[in-house]
Formats: C-alpha cells, structure tokens, sequence
C-alpha cells in the first residue's frame, strides 16, 4: 500500500460534503478534505439508469489510516452503500508528505 493516498467518496449535498470533510479532518483521519462540486453523475443503480448531482470529498491521508478513514466516511456517509476508494500518492514535495503524516497524527 502506498504510504500517502487520496481518499474520494461522493454525496448528494454541499453540507454531507463539508460534515464529512470536517469530521474526518478533527478526527486526524486525513489531513486535508477538498470539497468539489456540483457535479453531474450517471450511473446504474437497482437495475435502473439515472443522473444527478452530487458533491465530491477528496482526502489528503496515510497508508496507515486509511482503514480507519474509511470506517468513519461509511458510518457517517448519508448513502446506505457509498463509494470510497483510495489512490496512491506517487509524487509529492517532501515538506508536503510530511505534513499529511503530521496532520493525521
């Protein structure tokens, strides 16, 4: 696993998006949590094609708290099964890695 991850999850609202952001920032489970949106989504759901909108949270986190960030994000999430998926951070100033590892702490 990589030592520094971007953690994403969508919401349906620009105050899910901020309540989650916030929480999981407090609760030192990432150091930063960036609120984009609206975006418009597609996707299938119960069989059914539909579009809406949402709002999308990326975290700033580590390897090590990963798991924990995602146990906070599903039981705070408003959606009954929500998407939260992690990439690895490849490339980064080191200044700046540290500070997450700082943050999280």
């Amino acid at each position: 696993m990589a030592d520094f991850l971007i953690v994403i999850t969508t919401v349906d609202n620009q105050d899910a998006a901020r309540k989650l952001s916030r929480s999981a920032v407090e609760a030192s489970l990432a150091a930063s949590g960036q609120v984009t949106g609206p975006i418009e989504t597609t996707y299938r759901h119960l069989g059914e094609v539909s579009e809406g909108t949402e709002w999308q949270v990326a975290f700033r986190t580590t390897g090590d708290r990963r798991a924990a960030l995602e146990e906070h994000l599903v039981a705070e999430h408003p959606y009954d099964s929500p998407e939260v998926i992690a990439f690895g951070i490849d490339a980064g100033r080191a200044e700046y890695l540290e500070w997450i590892t700082r943050a999280t702490r």
